[in-house]
């Protein structure tokens, strides 16, 4: 456990997000082995078919993912306000609405694949890979949440190390299961989608089993699994927007993905390739933006407002920074590093990646300006207002989807995430700023910061 109420501000959101960080990039290091395995072994159309469903799994994974970080936000202001008891009773009707968001996702989203597919125009040549691909992501929804809301759990007490261990162990598992399903036993798309899912299955079970073995802080006793009302109302109120804000996000790239699946798969198969790159160097701002949403969570719940400050500036700076160096990386060897996927002799597909590459590695530091800020105003509780930053970017997509991809093709697709990221920031950094300030006025008349009692439901 790692209490970040305490001690040197820079240290402990550094310390937090290194493992952090290597988990993500692991995370992405097993997307990208998939991507490898099925362009390399499978060809462009495969590539096409596993890519091309993207946006709808941001979508409908993102709705889910989104509503898990929101309810270990409560989690971590309890913990930071040493009330475990309440902190626990979180924990259980947060694993209550998990278990329904799966049921009903995973029962809905197989029931309507097919339809969801004609929606994306997912062109004849790759349908059917598609379809068996995005089916079986489907069926590996509770897998998936239930990875996230244990290590969301564990990053919520300031342990961001056990889901990276286990992370680690199930990117190799994952790489093995996509070499031998894909090669060995011949399953084509099938297998990458159940290597995938497996992994997810064997990091979420390694997660609980830690919690259980590890952290009797965080074991749920019989008088704390009596169900309240109010705990699942206020777990909504910061769950239900951060998965909205993910979902919103995700319809501006569902129609964005719409629009490159009717250019054809040259193009469905160069932008999946320049996706997985810059998923990949995106790692660290996200790795930046949790590390210090959690020092804000707990220290808003230890009622420490000029700690809140200090991690805000030093994440800001981090992410800034980190956006000018990977920006530079992406602008010159984008094209390199989508080699990963296709072969040399693919000079369009390489092309047309490496110039969407090149687009956004002009506007990186606009986007650790994004994630820092949308990130530290769900931290401290007002996740509804970050929803208004997804719609910027959904609209900004729309437009790039309905006005500029009919007139400049591809050339149009490179400015979708620079006009988004834009669109966003113009709303999201003043609104992180007013709330950094009304958070202060909040805290300032409590005499005993540590043990004030603050209200978890501030959505509006």
């Amino acid at each position: 456990m790692n209490n970040m109420t305490k001690g040197n501000p820079l240290k402990l959101i550094l310390t937090f997000a290194l493992p952090l960080l290597m988990g993500n990039l692991l995370q992405q290091f097993y997307n990208l082995a998939d991507t490898a395995i099925v362009g390399r072994f499978l060809g462009p159309e495969a590539l096409a078919a596993v890519g091309s469903t993207s946006s709808v799994q941001f979508l409908i994974l993102g709705f889910c993912l989104g509503s898990c970080t929101g309810f270990c936000i409560p989690v971590a202001q309890k913990y930071g306000a040493d009330d475990h008891v309440h902190m626990r009773r979180l924990i259980y009707h947060s694993m209550l609405l998990t278990g329904c968001i799966a049921l009903f996702f995973t029962a809905s989203c197989a029931l309507l694949c097919p339809k969801i597919l004609a929606i994306l125009s997912i062109p004849d040549n790759i349908w059917s890979n598609t379809y068996i691909y995005l089916l079986i992501i489907f069926l590996g929804i509770p897998f998936t949440l239930l990875y996230n809301l244990a290590a969301g759990i564990l990053r919520a007490i300031g342990d961001s190390r056990t889901p990276f261990i286990f992370l680690a162990i199930s990117t190799i598992l994952n790489i093995v299961l996509d070499l031998v399903c894909i090669i060995v036993l011949g399953l084509g798309c099938a297998g990458a989608a159940l290597a995938t899912i497996t992994s997810q299955a064997v990091s979420g079970i390694l997660c609980i089993l830690v919690i259980l073995r590890k952290y009797p802080i965080l074991h749920i006793q019989k008088n704390e699994r009596l169900f309240d009302w109010h705990l699942i109302r206020t777990l909504l109120l910061m769950g239900a927007p951060m998965g909205l804000q993910f979902s919103v996000t995700a319809i501006g790239s569902m129609v964005l993905q719409s629009s490159i699946n009717s250019l054809g798969s040259i193009y469905a198969s160069a932008f999946t390739a320049g996706v997985r790159i810059n998923a990949f160097a995106m790692c660290p701002l996200d790795a930046i933006a949790t590390g210090v949403s959690t020092f804000c969570s707990q220290n808003f719940g230890a009622g420490k407002s000029e700690r809140i400050y200090q991690g805000y500036r030093i994440g800001i700076v981090a992410a800034a920074s980190y956006g000018v160096l990977i920006g530079l990386f992406l602008i010159f060897l984008g094209r390199t590093a989508c080699l990963l996927f296709l072969s040399p002799e693919e000079t369009v597909i390489l092309d047309a990646a490496a110039m969407f590459l090149r687009w956004n590695g002009y506007f990186f530091p606009i986007l650790g300006l994004l994630n820092v800020s949308r990130i530290t105003v769900q931290g401290l509780g007002f996740s509804g207002r970050a929803i208004l930053s997804g719609a910027m970017e959904m609209v900004a997509r729309i437009f790039v989807s309905f006005v500029l991809i009919p007139r400049s093709g591809f050339t149009g697709v490179c400015y979708a995430n620079p006009v988004a990221w834009v669109a966003a920031d113009l709303y999201i950094v003043p609104t992180c700023l007013y709330i950094l300030h009304k958070v202060s006025a909040m805290l300032a008349p409590k005499t005993e910061p540590g043990k004030a009692s603050l209200s978890l439901n501030k959505t509006a």
